[in-house]
């Protein structure tokens, strides 16, 4: 195999650690206690129960969340093959094969809001790539591989 002109990892971001997950769930937790707790007193138990079930879907719409920044998508580039591989949260596995001398990256791009989707485009294969990107690192991201592509057709 030869020396590889391009390789990349990309992920989606996420700003809140486990330890920042945990910190803001005992803050709501004890928001949801301390608002629940005057109303199971004055006899409206059912809201205590409500507040309770608040704090519980917020718990699992972050764990849905970190849970999907499980997903990545790789991309090695050489003079004679493009792999692209993406991987699901699920752990589901897709692989694309490319011959970089006849793919080109595909760029669509918003007057307004920039770069908005990138894909590699062979014939009459087309795979999405970089969607866990933002605008501006898909538009850094697009510009490093389209210089790599453009080497590996020297």
């Amino acid at each position: 195999m030869t020396e590889p002109l391009f390789t990349a990892t990309l992920q989606p971001h996420r700003s809140l650690s486990p330890f920042g997950l945990g910190l803001l769930m005992t803050f709501v937790g004890l928001v949801g206690l301390a608002v629940a707790i005057p109303f199971y007193l004055i006899g409206a138990w059912p809201i205590a129960g409500f507040m309770g079930l608040d704090v519980l879907l917020i718990y699992a719409a972050f764990r849905y969340n970190n849970r999907a920044a499980r997903a990545y998508e790789q991309i090695f580039l050489t003079r004679i093959e493009l792999l692209f591989r993406s991987v699901s949260w699920h752990g589901r596995m897709r692989e694309f094969s490319f011959n970089p001398l006849w793919t080109r990256l595909e760029r669509e791009e918003h007057p307004e809001f920039g770069l908005e989707k990138l894909a590699l485009v062979q014939g009459r294969a087309r795979v999405e790539i970089a969607g866990c990107l933002g605008r501006e690192e898909r538009a850094d991201f697009a510009a490093a591989f389209q210089r790599a592509l453009t080497e590996s057709k020297r």
